[in-house]
C-alpha cells in the first residue's frame, strides 16, 4: 500500500525563508547560516550606508573599525551591561581541568550527562553591541580634538533571546557610527542621520516609522530606566514590518548616550570635560529581511528603483 503525502507549504516567514534558501537551518533558533543572496543584500546594503554618510550625513570622515565578537571581559563588566540586560548576555566558557577532569568529562559526554561542570570563565564574552568595545579604546588615546571624534564600526553581536522571529537572530551584525564630542556635536550627529537615515530607507521601497524607543532594561529598575530614556528623547528607532504589522521591527536606531560612556571611561573632550557620545546603528540582518519581506525571495525581481540605488 502506497501512501501519498502531501508537502506541507511553508507559512511563516522563517519558513519561507529556509524554504528559499535565504537562511539555513542549524537546529537552534535564532543562529542560521546565510545564503550568498542574503550576503549579497547585506554587503549592498551596506555600500549604501557608507555612501550616504560620506554624502553628509556623517561630519567628517570616520576612522573605521572592524571587531571580532568577542570583547574584554573586564572591560564589558565595567560597562554596566550586567546592570541592565543580563538577559540578553553571553559569556564564553572554557575546559580548564586536568587529565582526571578531562576524564570526567568524557565520561559524562558518553552517558548523555551534562559536561559543562568542568568549563571556566574565560577572559573574553560576547560583544553585546558594537559600540562597546570602542569606549575604552578611544579613552586610552587622551583627550578628544576640540572636533571630537567620529568611528565607522561593524561587528557580529550575540543577545541571548532565542525566537522564532527570524529578525530576533541571536548572532547578528551591527553596524554603527560613532560620535564622541560636546553635547552640541553629538545631538547635530544624531539629528542629521535621523533626517539622513529616513530618506534614505525611503528609496529602499520599504514603508518605515521613525518612533521614540527605549531599551529593554531588566527588572524593577528597569522600568524607571525606560521611562527616563524616553522621557529625555535619548533613543529613537526605525521600525519596519518583517514578522508583523502588528509589532514592526526595529532596523535602525538612533541613540544620545549623553555622559554615561564618558563618566563610565573617563572620556575627556578638548576642554578637560567629560564627553558625550551618540551613535547610529544598523540592524543589517534586519534590513537585508525587511528587503526580502517586501520585494519577494528573487532580488533579480526586486523593483528596478531599488536595485538601482543597491547595485549601482
Amino acid at each position: 500500500m502506497c501512501v501519498i503525502c502531501d508537502e506541507v507549504e511553508p507559512t511563516t516567514l522563517l519558513e519561507q525563508l529556509i524554504s528559499h534558501g535565504i537562511l539555513i537551518e542549524t537546529g537552534v533558533d535564532g543562529i542560521y547560516g546565510r545564503s550568498g543572496a542574503f550576503e549579497d543584500v547585506i554587503a549592498r546594503f551596506e555600500d549604501l550606508v557608507t555612501r550616504t554618510g560620506a554624502s553628509g550625513a556623517n561630519p567628517g570622515v570616520p576612522e573605521v573599525i572592524r571587531f571580532p565578537p568577542a570583547m574584554n571581559r573586564f572591560h564589558f563588566e565595567r560597562s554596566g551591561y550586567m546592570k541592565s540586560f543580563p538577559q540578553l548576555a553571553g559569556t564564553v566558557h572554557a575546559f580548564m581541568g586536568d587529565d582526571r577532569g578531562h576524564f570526567e568529562l568524557l565520561d559524562k559526554l558518553q552517558n548523555n550527562e551534562d559536561w559543562t561542570g568542568q568549563q571556566k570563565t574565560t577572559g573574553v564574552v560576547l560583544t553585546p553591541a558594537a559600540c562597546y568595545t570602542l569606549y575604552p579604546i578611544v579613552a586610552k588615546r587622551g583627550p578628544l580634538k576640540a572636533e571630537g571624534a567620529l568611528f565607522d564600526l561593524q561587528s557580529y553581536c550575540f543577545r541571548h533571546e532565542p525566537s522564532k522571529d527570524p529578525a530576533r537572530m541571536q548572532m547578528f551584525r551591527m553596524r554603527e557610527f560613532v560620535r564622541f564630542g560636546k553635547p552640541r556635536q553629538v545631538q547635530e550627529f544624531r539629528a542629521g542621520w535621523l533626517e539622513n537615515g529616513e530618506t534614505m530607507m525611503k528609496k529602499l521601497g520599504v514603508p518605515i516609522h521613525v518612533d521614540l524607543a527605549n531599551d529593554p532594561f531588566f527588572g524593577r529598575s528597569g522600568r524607571m530606566l525606560k521611562n527616563n530614556q524616553r522621557d529625555q528623547g535619548l533613543k529613537f528607532e526605525m521600525l519596519i514590518p518583517i514578522e508583523s504589522e502588528e509589532k514592526p521591527t526595529a532596523c535602525l536606531s538612533f541613540n544620545y548616550h549623553q555622559d554615561h560612556f564618558g563618566t563610565t571611561w573617563g572620556l575627556i573632550d578638548a576642554d578637560g570635560e567629560t564627553a558625550h557620545t551618540a551613535c547610529v546603528g544598523f540592524g543589517l540582518e534586519r534590513v537585508a529581511l525587511a528587503l526580502f519581506k517586501h520585494h519577494g525571495f528573487d532580488v533579480e525581481a526586486w523593483p528596478k528603483a531599488v536595485r538601482k540605488v543597491l547595485w549601482q
